[in-house]
């Protein structure tokens, strides 16, 4: 069974509703590191994440407290699998919970070394 879908009829009334809460952010204008090619709305139908996702597989997610939500760029490391929103992953890199140095190097590369 997909895992992911973009699909309406699959999305229940929560997920429709953060789907809407996506494309109104999206009017704003995406994170500056999201490429707006191809983008479409996904859903995991294991974890009920909705995502933005463009023709490069870059995602986008909404973050932040409920009066303060914004859209941000949500990262997968390609070098260990960790994801996150970027001040997860920096965060967790510089506490040396493990991680290879290719991965630490790879999370300074994603933001120009912020």
């Amino acid at each position: 069974m997909n895992e992911i879908t973009t699909d309406l009829s699959k999305f229940g009334a929560r997920e429709r509703a953060m789907a809407a809460e996506l494309l109104t952010a999206s009017n704003k204008g995406f994170p500056r590191d999201f490429n707006d090619d191809g983008v479409t709305v996904m859903m995991n139908t294991r974890s009920g994440n909705v995502f933005l996702t463009n023709s490069d597989l870059q995602v986008a997610m909404m973050t932040g407290p409920e009066n303060a939500r914004e859209l941000e760029s949500f990262y997968s490391c390609p070098e260990c699998g960790h994801e996150g929103f970027f001040d997860e992953i920096k965060d967790a890199s510089e506490h040396g919970d493990g991680r290879r140095a290719e991965c630490r190097r790879w999370i300074k590369d994603v933001k120009g070394g912020r």
